[in-house]
């Protein structure tokens, strides 16, 4: 069995309310992503995005990481981790330089960004993404990438993406029981973007809503850059206990009943359509209308959407996703999503799937692995990224060096 950094490979791990998704991905020569190996397996000790138990929570990362390395035949030591809650919170700030060589270089962009992050946050906090939205030099503004352009200032917007500091500790605490260490945590609505949205989409403006277990993660994009994200803490789990609670039945089975019966929209279900619903304490099961059902499941969805929208108007940004909302996550694969999300938001909904992974694609075609999926991109960029500056820091150094040798006369 090989290491994953032997054959170029990227590992993302998904620890979700219900489920943990661990992906492993290898990196082709052309820069695609092949899929390599999946491993899912049920959540236990999470609970809105939160751990409550670290026992539980790292069985099911354990199990979840084990069925992907016997997938993918190599060892995995290193993830990139998402994480989600209400404790996630964002900010957009500025930054500003002056420009140096009359044009603006990488180190002036960089020092830029660090100055827009150099705002005061809490210490119990943690920043997890400093993204940049646009450049201004000088009078021209709505600059993407600036290297090169001649000017005397520079400022830069930027989204800042920051966390609760020990919610982070807690959750990777849990990867690190199971003696893996977590190169980089990614917020999850970040890494389902990355998955679902096309270049398009996040150019015209659009609202990526990713309905989980526990959560429901939202990130607005508008010109090609992320401008608001949100957590919400209503999602599927709310589904299925009303499920449970009005049919008299187990959680388990209430599951199982809201992925096979059920839709968010009652006027699409025949009134005759009809149900076996097990009882709880060894009573006999029932036969219930599945309409029935969906009268249940429709106001919960017709809540999310509602959330989100309110959401999204307090924004400031409802007017500017003219490629409307792209609903995506595993509670968003319910029959009926679609039109009650357009009744509540009025504009184009659709539900999306992950695009473009090779290799065993099959396997994860689903909303419920957007996260997942967008954590391989994420780290290939970041890993690309890293690259980039080693190579950088390799050419000054090498150059210093020959430098210091023609001093010394060895050249």
């Amino acid at each position: 069995m090989t290491k994953s950094q032997e054959r170029n490979l990227i590992v993302g791990l998904d620890i979700g309310t219900s489920k943990v998704v661990a992906i492993i991905g290898e990196v082709l020569p052309d820069g695609a992503i092949s899929i390599a190996g999946l491993g899912s397996q049920p959540s236990r000790g999470m609970d809105k995005g939160g751990v409550n138990d670290l026992d539980s929570v790292s069985r099911s990362i354990k199990n979840a990481i084990g069925q992907a390395e016997m997938m993918a035949d190599c060892q995995v030591d290193s993830v990139f981790l998402s994480i989600s809650g209400r404790h996630v919170d964002s900010q957009n700030e500025k930054g500003m330089v002056s420009i140096d060589d009359d044009e603006v270089t990488q180190d002036d962009v960089d020092h830029a960004i660090h100055t827009a992050r150099s705002v005061k946050i809490p210490t119990e906090r943690r920043i997890l993404h400093v993204l940049p939205q646009e450049f201004t030099i000088d009078e021209q503004e709505g600059i993407r990438s600036p290297v090169g352009i001649s000017g005397m200032r520079m400022e830069v917007d930027v989204h800042i993406v920051t966390c609760s500091n020990d919610w982070a500790k807690n959750i990777i605490k849990c990867v690190e029981r199971c003696g893996i260490q977590v190169e980089d945590l990614v917020f999850s609505a970040l890494a389902s973007a990355d998955s679902v949205l096309t270049q398009d989409e996040k150019d015209l403006g659009a609202c990526l809503v990713d309905i989980g277990g526990g959560t429901t993660d939202i990130a607005v994009y508008t010109n090609g850059a992320l401008r608001h994200c949100a957590v919400i803490p209503v999602a599927g789990n709310q589904v299925t206990s009303d499920i449970a609670k009005i049919f008299r039945t187990p959680l388990s089975y209430a599951e199982q009943i809201k992925v096979q019966y059920a839709s968010a929209r009652s006027a699409l279900v025949s009134q005759e359509e009809s149900i076996d619903v097990h009882s709880v304490g060894g009573r006999p099961s029932r036969t219930m209308s599945r309409h029935t059902l969906a009268e249940v499941v429709e106001p919960r969805y017709q809540e999310i959407f509602e959330l989100v929208q309110e959401e999204l108007r307090a924004s400031g940004f409802e007017e500017q996703v003219a490629a409307g909302v792209v609903l995506t996550g595993g509670t968003s694969a319910i029959e009926g999503a679609v039109e009650v999300a357009e009744e509540c938001f009025g504009m184009p909904v659709r539900v999306a799937v992950p695009h473009e992974p090779k290799g065993l694609k099959e396997y994860v075609s689903e909303p419920s692995f957007a996260t997942s999926v967008g954590l391989l991109y994420f780290g290939a960029e970041r890993i690309r990224d890293r690259e980039i500056e080693r190579h950088t820091k390799h050419g000054v150094t090498s150059m210093l060096d020959r430098i210091q040798g023609w001093f010394k006369g060895e050249f």
